[in-house]
């Protein structure tokens, strides 16, 4: 089953959350509204009081699964830390197995992170009634909760109307399923006019690209952009040396506060982390006036669980 039906219950409520690729903009917006009023007011009493949340990561995280932990602490959910380096997946349990034997303890909401394009969906589909998973990033396809992250972000510094939004992703979009949740977000959004910016060898062959202005000369890219989405080199995901050198890769595709003078005035700065600094991102970007990247953190939490109380509460 395709991951849109799968997510989707038949009135057209979040069952899942898998992929933002087809996903209505009235739920999206729905999602965003109440992130933000999570960030203005908090969250009243523990809607989720009694019910457990497992992070089921088979990847490393940092941002992701703390902001989760967090999220559901916040719910009043009871949160239990999976560890795939200390757990039977070493002695040969399949990811299936392991979420239906947490699922018989009682456990009904999961994120879940894997390496795998498609792993998610297929533990969706496998997941008995009333079980919730949320995709934490699945190989290069899908890492929804970043993209709602990301542009409730810049709905915080641009509005909500995005039809006059200039926006630039640059980097490794190939390897990234930071870069797809967020081109499916924009185009959702109703974003006006949506750049990407990388060499040759790290853009994505497929239909990742359609509707977006493809520049390999960053400085074009930059020009008049209200919003540069940065991305970071995933050599773990390279299967052959697609960058020369870093050093070559910074002089080109490296954001500097030179560079950053070529988009508008008042031009905010995203990362979804982990940051290469030096390499991506310059200190005095990532640090500077016009980042967002620390906020881009803070709404994870809000984000996240906005999306737990959806499917769970």
């Amino acid at each position: 089953m395709e991951p849109m039906n799968e997510q989707l219950d038949p009135d057209g409520r979040l069952r899942h959350l898998l992929t933002l690729d087809g996903l209505p903009r009235p739920v999206m917006e729905a999602l965003l509204d109440r992130a933000q009023a999570i960030v203005d007011h908090g969250v009243a009493g523990a809607p989720l009081a009694g019910q457990a949340v497992c992070t089921l990561f088979f990847e490393p995280s940092t941002r992701t699964r703390m902001s989760f932990q967090r999220a559901a602490q916040r719910l009043g959910a009871d949160v239990l830390a999976f560890d795939a380096s200390t757990s039977s997946t070493t002695k040969g349990e399949t990811a299936l197995d392991t979420l239906r034997n947490i699922e018989a303890m009682g456990v009904r909401g999961f994120v879940v992170r894997h390496a795998a394009d498609g792993a998610v969906a297929s533990l969706a589909a496998a997941a008995g009634a009333g079980t919730a998973l949320v995709n934490a990033g699945d190989g290069r396809s899908a890492h929804p909760t970043q993209g709602l992250l990301d542009m409730l972000t810049l709905r915080q510094a641009k509005g909500r109307d995005f039809s006059a939004l200039k926006v630039v992703i640059v980097g490794d979009i190939r390897h990234s399923r930071v870069a797809r949740s967020d081109l499916h977000a924009l185009r959702t959004l109703g974003a006006g006019e949506i750049r990407v910016c990388a060499p040759a060898s790290l853009l994505p062959t497929d239909a990742t690209l359609d509707g977006c202005q493809v520049f390999d000369d960053f400085d074009a890219a930059l020009d008049g952009v209200d919003a540069v989405m940065m991305l970071r080199l995933q050599r773990e995901r390279m299967e052959e040396g697609l960058v020369p050198s870093l050093e070559g890769y910074h002089r080109d595709y490296g954001l500097t506060m030179a560079r950053l003078r070529r988009a508008a005035a008042e031009a905010v700065v995203l990362h979804p982390g982990p940051m290469n600094r030096g390499v991506e991102i310059d200190d005095e970007v990532a640090d500077g006036p016009q980042s967002l990247i620390l906020r881009q953190v803070a709404n994870g939490v809000a984000v996240r669980a906005a999306v737990l109380e959806a499917l769970l509460g």
